[in-house]
């Protein structure tokens, strides 16, 4: 107990260095090409601090994704106590989601690599569970709109995956290839979709 106290006390912010480190390498070279004594070592800690917090590589690596879901969850539910219709408050999401990736660019491009790059030997995670955050919001927000007599009684699940879709797009643009970057593209596309699911549209 003594030992641990001492390892607490020795590395004040240990904890969020870690993560902090963790995320920028596995962004950087892959969860298979990071090492626990390389992050121990750009954090400033010893190992033995690094497995007090995590217990091991693989407890570091769950963390910053419990981490990222946690902000995920946080960002939807002030999505969706919000107020306005439909098309406010899915903008809301888009501003919302870009001002959360830009504050934590190393985290989205390493979840963004995990889901998109080659294997990279990490214990095992359902990815899938960020979207599902995802569709559920934006087909809350949409049977919202249905029920207010606001938008068209259309699958909900469909709107949902159309206005995912675009803003993943656009993330994608805007990260990877940024000369073309364009923070308003994203805001623009879903205006333009968001005519043809308006209530009172011809078919």
């Amino acid at each position: 107990m003594k030992n641990k106290k001492r390892l607490k006390a020795a590395a004040p912010n240990a904890r969020e260095r870690l993560l902090e480190t963790a995320i920028g390498m596995f962004a950087q070279k892959g969860y298979a090409g990071t090492s626990v004594r390389e992050i121990a070592e750009q954090a400033g800690v010893s190992k033995p601090v690094l497995y007090y917090y995590f217990k091991s590589k693989e407890g570091l690596f769950l963390a910053i994704l419990e981490m990222a879901e946690n902000l995920q969850k946080q960002l939807l539910t002030e999505v969706l106590e919000s107020q306005g219709n439909v098309l406010d408050r899915l903008l809301m999401l888009y501003r919302r989601v870009y001002a959360e990736v830009e504050a934590h660019r190393s985290l989205y491009k390493m979840i963004h690599g995990l889901i998109f790059g080659p294997p990279q030997g990490t214990p095992d995670y359902d990815f899938t569970r960020y979207h599902r955050h995802m569709i559920d919001a934006i087909r809350k927000i949409y049977d919202t709109g249905i029920s207010g007599g606001e938008v068209k009684k259309t699958a909900a699940d469909e709107v949902a995956y159309l206005v995912l879709s675009l803003l993943d797009f656009c993330l994608h643009m805007d990260q990877f290839q940024p000369q073309s970057s364009d923070a308003q593209r994203a805001e623009r596309l879903l205006r333009l979709a968001f005519q043809g699911i308006e209530k009172g549209m011809v078919n």
